[in-house]
């Protein structure tokens, strides 16, 4: 099934039924692939999600940290031209 939007309606839920309900909450994360929030006395105190959509959180926060450091490089001065970094990696691998 597709991934759809956050509900408000539907995905909060009491740490409570993780006790009594587990499995029928793991199904609805799975069924949906939308978080559920369990609260607290009334509070949000942890997100329930699918493993598909933690391993592609995962991924994109990889992608992002890297993206920062090469645009942290950029802004440092740490770049070399297009031609010599060719030629450092053709060199490398000759």
């Amino acid at each position: 099934m597709a991934k759809r939007a956050f509900d408000l309606t539907e995905d909060i839920q009491p740490a409570a039924d993780l006790q009594t309900q587990a499995e029928g909450l793991l199904r609805k994360v799975h069924d949906t692939r939308r978080p559920v929030v369990l609260t607290q006395e009334g509070r949000g105190t942890a997100v329930l999600v699918d493993i598909h959509t933690y391993q592609s959180l995962l991924e994109e926060l990889d992608i992002l940290r890297d993206v920062h450091r090469g645009l942290a490089d950029v802004e440092a001065g740490r770049v070399v031209p297009h031609d010599e970094a060719r030629a450092r990696l053709l060199a490398r691998y000759e």
